[in-house]
């Protein structure tokens, strides 16, 4: 196995040079183009006075550009940091300081030195870096409680785990995998690699947003046949168009709970079709188990998570830190070959949630998830241990998006929640306490909208006199009253 992301593409470009690598609207790129061109960006990166070890932003829309960035990056020696092009200049600007990069690909900002992607060339006379497995090849950001965002760095062996000879779903060079997910959100972390790194051909879709309607032509005509979703997508695509999926050979979907109704429903149209749900966090490369769901599975209430990932173990641990018995509900632990580094520049927190099991002595991660292991070794996700929770695939740590809530000089004190709206999707709800009379909820939500990314922006706002407080004194979220739906003054 080929343990850095570059030396396993650059094998791939010489075993099929003339296969494509990756199409999108503005065309195709072979194996060995898409090779030539990172390592132009690589030399004009080195010779940009980019060294290993180095951080660079990469802020770029879908598009081949944006592979080519990443790739170029690693080849440069140096950790590629994903920015969102939609989210918040401030919060932008927080996190390439925090991640202190030396040089910013796409996107002009301000104090960073911004390198475009250069035009498809013949290559690079520079001597490139060597890569090694221990280097870390990105750093992305997560949610954090404190209301900063953190960083996890991962390192290129973590990546070539996860697509290398993968247990969990059948990845040829035949295949067609499309590029779906924000370059921010680790699911691109499969799908990119996932596809380069098997000699597949990553299918990339036009920028922004791609409604359900669409994608059934989108698939059609690009002949994808392996296809992540988030949970929420998952189901929209189920409940608007589910014959959007009758040419592919495996659907996974991640990042929350399965709905057990649409899998049957699925099932029902398209039963040749191989569902796989897929569970895990930033900190252990995009996922550690996956359960592909048998044609005939009872799933009785809930979807299992499943079983590892290569090289990968999870142990469900008691409140003593022992492994818990088969069957005994536990928090996971997450250890082996996708295991993050830690969290950038935060050893407290890294000593903190990266650990060392008392009875074996190897590394592991806590999840904060509960969950419980059947006698066939199948897991299944029984919810998290705190208030953490997932939204559209995206994790969302209550206390960032309420102290930003509260940074509003109408607001004394705010929580939130996710809430089932009447329709089936879950949405962000935000209870808010006045600081005054007067509360301009379309202020406040502007307000939102200029310092979080969209997907921790409330859908709606609760004004209330209190919140309701458990007896450890904390936000007692099961007992905030339900939003009235019907209420024009729930949204703005």
């Amino acid at each position: 196995m080929s343990a850095t992301v570059t030396d396993a593409f650059r094998c791939r470009a010489a075993r099929t040079p003339d296969a494509v690598a990756l199409s999108a609207e503005q065309g195709s790129l072979s194996y060995a183009e898409l090779d030539r061109w990172s390592d132009a960006l690589a030399g004009e990166l080195v010779e940009s006075g980019v060294r290993p070890g180095d951080r660079v932003a990469v802020c770029l829309e879908r598009s081949p550009q944006l592979v080519v960035a990443l790739l170029g990056v690693l080849k440069a020696g140096a950790a590629y940091v994903p920015i969102d092009p939609e989210d918040p200049e401030s919060r932008v600007s927080m996190m390439l300081a925090d991640a202190q990069v030396s040089l910013v690909v796409g996107r002009f900002f301000a104090g960073y030195t911004t390198l475009k992607v250069p035009a498809l060339s013949g290559g690079s006379t520079v001597e490139l870096p060597r890569v090694a497995p221990e280097d870390a090849a990105y750093l992305m950001f997560t949610s954090g409680s404190t209301g900063r965002p953190k960083a996890v760095t991962v390192e290129h062996r973590n990546i070539a785990n996860l697509v290398t000879d993968p247990n969990y779903a059948d990845i040829t060079a035949g295949d067609r995998m499309l590029q779906l997910a924000t370059v921010a959100f680790d699911a691109a972390t499969f799908e990119i690699w996932g596809a380069l790194l098997n000699g597949a051909r990553l299918v990339v879709a036009p920028p922004g947003v791609v409604q359900a309607e669409e994608l059934g032509d989108l698939l059609r005509v690009n002949e994808v046949s392996i296809l992540f979703l988030t949970a929420a997508l998952f189901h929209r695509q189920i409940d608007v168009d589910v014959h959007a999926f009758k040419g592919l050979h495996t659907i996974m979907s991640g990042g929350d709970v399965l709905s057990v109704p649409h899998i049957r429903r699925l099932r029902e149209v398209l039963p040749e079709l191989q569902i796989i749900n897929c569970y895990g966090p930033t900190e252990a490369t995009t996922f550690v188990t996956c359960h592909r769901i048998g044609a005939d599975e009872e799933l009785g209430g809930a979807v299992p998570i499943g079983s590892c990932v290569q090289n990968c173990d999870v142990v469900i641990v008691d409140d003593e830190g022992r492994p818990a018995p088969v069957g005994e509900p536990g928090e996971l632990w997450i250890g082996g070959a996708q295991v993050a580094r830690g969290y950038w520049k935060r050893p407290d927190l890294t000593d903190e949630k990266f650990v060392r099991g008392s009875w074996n002595g190897e590394r592991y991660y806590r999840t904060g998830d509960q969950a419980r292991k059947r006698a066939d070794g199948v897991v299944e996700f029984l919810g998290r241990i705190d208030d953490q929770f997932k939204l559209r695939g995206f994790r969302i740590e209550p206390g960032e998006v309420e102290n930003a809530l509260t940074e509003h000089p109408q607001v004394r004190t705010a929580a939130v929640s996710l809430r089932a709206h009447p329709s089936g999707d879950r949405r962000l709800i935000a209870w808010v306490v006045k600081s005054g009379e007067e509360l301009d909820k379309r202020a406040l939500k502007a307000h939102m909208r200029a310092t979080m990314p969209e997907h921790m922006v409330p859908a709606g706002f609760v004004v209330v006199d209190e919140l309701p407080i458990t007896n450890n004194g904390k936000t007692d979220r099961k007992a905030l009253p339900e939003p009235d739906w019907n209420s024009k003054s729930l949204y703005i």
